[in-house]
C-alpha cells in the first residue's frame, strides 16, 4: 500500500488528516461563534468574507513564493502560524458573551489573518505531492488524501466541534491550537533531498511566467472559472448555512454537527469511488455528474427544509464535490510543469477561490435584503435557490466549453 511503503507520503498524509480535524472543528465552530455575537445575517457573512478573501488578495503571490522556497518547510511554518491563530480566537472566545456585535471585528481581523496563512499553506501542500509520489500513484494518493480530509474535516471534526462547544465556546479554538500545531511537527519530520529552487527571478516575471502558460492552456482555464462560478454559489449558499440549520430546521450546535457528518460521509464515499468514475467516464462527464450533484443539493435544501431531505442533500453534495476535486486536482498535477506548478495553481486558485469572498458577502445581503418581503424563513432558503439555478447556467459552459476527451 502506498501508506506503508512511502514516509513521506505518510506523513505527508498524516499532517493533512490532523490539520484538516482541526479544520473541521473550525469549520463549525467560527460561524458559531458568530451567531452567538449576533443574529445580523450581514455581520455573520463578513467573518466567512474576511476568511475566504486571501485567497482573492494572495493567491497569485503565494503562488510566487511557493515556486521560490522549500515547499516542507512553507507547510510546517504555515502550520504553526495557524496555531498562533488559533489562540487568538481562543483568547476573544473566553471573553464572548451574547449580542456582542463589536466583537464581530476582531474576529473577522482573525479570520482574515488565518485565511492569510492557509492560502500559502494549502498551495505549497498541493504542490509538494508530486515529489512525495509517482505520477501513477497521484489519482490513488489525491483519492486517499480527499478522503481521509473529508472523514476528518466533515466527519469527524463538526459533530465533535459541536460536543467541544457544548464544553465551553472556547474549547474548539484550544484543540485547534493543538491540532494545528501537531500538523506543523509531522511535516517537520519529512526527510526530502534538498530541492533544487529556480534561479531568483523579479516577482512580475515570475507570475508572467505563469500567466503565459495557463492562457495556452484553454481547458485549465476554463476549469478554473468554472470553479470560480461554483465557489462563489457555493459560498453565498453555504454562509447562511449556519443561521439555516439554527432558525430552519432547528437545531443546535451538536445538531448542526451530524448534519455537517452525514454531508461527510458522502465525501467519503465519493473519495473513494471518485477514482474509478474518472477512469470509466472520462473528465468532461465526470464533471457534469459532479454539477448535477451540486444542483441537487442546492434544490433539496431549498424545497425540502427538513432534517432527513438536508441530510440527504449534504450527502450528495460533498460527493459531488470530491469527484470534482479528485478529478480536477490530479488532472493539473499531471499536466502542469513542476518548476511552475506553484505558480499556475495560484493562478488557478485566484480565478477559481477569489470568487468566495464576494459569494459570503452576496449571501448575507441576499438573505437581508428578502426578510422583510419573503419572511426570515424563505430569506434564509433563497440563496439555494439561485445557486442551483447557477449551476445550470456552469453546466451549461461545462458541455461547450470542455473538450470530449482530455
Amino acid at each position: 500500500m502506498l501508506l506503508t511503503r512511502n514516509r513521506n507520503y505518510r506523513l505527508v498524509f498524516s499532517a493533512s488528516v490532523i490539520s484538516n480535524l482541526g479544520d473541521g472543528v473550525l469549520a463549525l465552530a467560527l460561524p458559531w461563534l458568530a451567531t452567538v455575537l449576533t443574529r445580523d445575517p450581514m455581520l455573520v457573512a463578513l467573518v466567512a468574507m474576511a476568511q475566504r478573501l486571501p485567497w482573492l488578495l494572495f493567491a497569485l503571490p503565494a503562488g510566487v513564493w511557493t515556486d521560490r522556497a522549500d515547499h516542507r518547510g512553507l507547510i510546517w511554518r504555515a502550520d504553526a502560524l495557524r496555531a498562533v491563530m488559533a489562540a487568538g480566537i481562543l483568547m476573544l472566545a473566553l471573553s464572548a458573551t451574547p449580542d456582542q456585535a463589536l466583537l464581530i471585528w476582531p474576529l473577522a481581523l482573525l479570520a482574515f489573518l488565518l485565511g492569510a496563512v492557509e492560502v500559502i499553506r494549502d498551495n505549497a501542500a498541493q504542490t509538494i505531492l508530486p515529489s512525495v509520489v509517482a505520477s501513477a500513484d497521484l489519482e490513488r494518493a489525491n483519492g486517499q488524501m480527499w478522503s481521509a480530509e473529508k472523514v476528518t474535516g466533515e466527519f469527524i471534526g463538526p459533530p465533535l466541534a459541536g460536543v467541544l462547544i457544548g464544553l465551553g465556546l472556547a474549547v474548539p479554538f484550544g484543540f485547534d491550537v493543538l491540532t494545528f500545531a501537531l500538523s506543523a511537527l509531522l511535516i517537520w519530520l519529512i526527510a526530502m533531498p534538498p530541492r533544487a529552487l529556480p534561479v531568483p527571478q523579479t516577482f512580475w516575471p515570475a507570475l508572467r511566467e505563469g500567466i503565459v502558460w495557463i492562457r495556452a492552456q484553454p481547458v485549465i482555464l476554463t476549469l478554473a472559472l468554472m470553479l470560480g462560478a461554483v465557489n462563489f454559489l457555493h459560498t453565498g449558499a453555504f454562509t447562511m448555512l449556519v443561521l439555516y440549520s439554527q432558525e430552519v430546521l432547528g437545531l443546535g450546535a451538536a445538531g448542526h454537527g451530524l448534519l455537517l457528518t452525514v454531508g461527510a460521509a458522502g465525501g467519503v464515499i465519493g473519495g473513494l469511488i471518485a477514482p474509478a468514475i474518472a477512469k470509466r467516464l472520462g473528465m468532461k462527464a465526470s464533471l457534469l455528474l459532479a454539477l448535477v450533484g451540486f444542483g441537487a443539493n442546492y434544490a433539496m435544501l431549498a424545497v425540502l427544509p427538513n432534517i432527513v431531505s438536508a441530510g440527504v442533500a449534504m450527502f450528495v453534495g460533498a460527493a459531488a464535490s470530491m469527484l470534482w476535486n479528485v478529478v480536477t486536482v490530479s488532472y493539473r498535477q499531471r499536466i502542469i510543469p513542476a518548476g511552475i506548478l506553484g505558480r499556475v495553481n495560484s493562478i488557478y486558485r485566484f480565478f477559481g477561490w477569489g470568487s468566495m469572498p464576494f459569494g459570503a458577502l452576496a449571501g448575507g445581503a441576499i438573505v437581508t435584503m428578502a426578510q422583510a418581503d419573503l419572511g426570515r424563513d424563505m430569506a434564509l432558503r433563497l440563496p439555494f435557490v439561485l445557486a442551483g439555478a447557477g449551476m445550470v447556467i456552469v453546466a451549461v459552459v461545462a458541455v461547450l466549453r470542455i473538450p470530449r476527451q482530455v
